[in-house]
């Protein structure tokens, strides 16, 4: 099961897309402000896991090179003012983008606690389940062929690197929200949901206490 909504129109994929930029744009600052004072987005009574392991190394690189970056291309066009302003303003930017993002995924875990399951990934994924839709969790080691869409014949997957590792079984066919339009994004009707965590073993640990009382 999925969504059966009507495709949305130009427009609206427009300011879709105009207002996912903003939010993701906040996001960045969000979470480089999470990290600064140590304040990582989980709810009282809960657990933190993380899905960041995989891409750590690479994201590292990547803001490592781009920091390298901004000097050098200063040097080449500190002749022309106007040139080099602009990108050191384009570079110091991109830096900051891709500081936000690796805050993100560190300040932004997968949570397990007392109101449920937050899968996440990102700037912009956040899928609140509840205990009472759960049925069962377990370890679920899966490699999915790539670019493979996120809700796909009724469960939805959150990939990293296109594995997962944890399947989460509900009681009954559940709605969740994905941000963007449909048919990607909006409101879909699922039942099952798989996520990457770097700890398995320990994210059933978290949550067999609610599974429990849920009973």
């Amino acid at each position: 099961m999925t969504s059966t909504a009507a495709l949305p129109t130009r427009g609206a994929r427009i300011i879709d897309a105009a207002r996912r930029a903003l939010h993701a744009e906040l996001r960045v600052y969000s979470s480089i402000g999470r990290a600064i004072t140590r304040r990582p987005a989980i709810p009282p009574g809960g657990t933190g896991l993380g899905y960041h392991r995989p891409v750590l190394t690479v994201l590292f690189i990547f803001i490592g090179l781009s920091a390298v970056e901004i000097p050098i291309i200063d040097l080449i066009v500190h002749r022309w003012p106007p040139v080099r302003i602009t990108m050191l303003v384009i570079g110091i930017w991109g830096v900051t983008w891709m500081l936000g993002m690796l805050c993100a995924m560190l300040m932004r875990p997968h949570t397990v606690g007392p109101d449920g399951i937050r899968v996440r990934s990102g700037l912009e994924i956040d899928v609140a389940v509840s205990w009472n839709d759960i049925a069962s969790i377990a370890v679920s080691r899966r490699v999915d062929e790539p670019k493979q869409p996120r809700v796909s014949d009724g469960e939805y997957s959150e990939r990293m690197q296109n594995e997962t590792n944890i399947l989460i079984e509900l009681e009954r066919p559940t709605r969740i929200r994905l941000p963007g339009l449909a048919p990607k994004g909006g409101e879909h009707v699922v039942d099952s949901i798989r996520l990457w965590t770097d700890e398995p073993r320990s994210f059933i640990a978290a949550a067999r206490p609610f599974l429990t009382a849920a009973a």
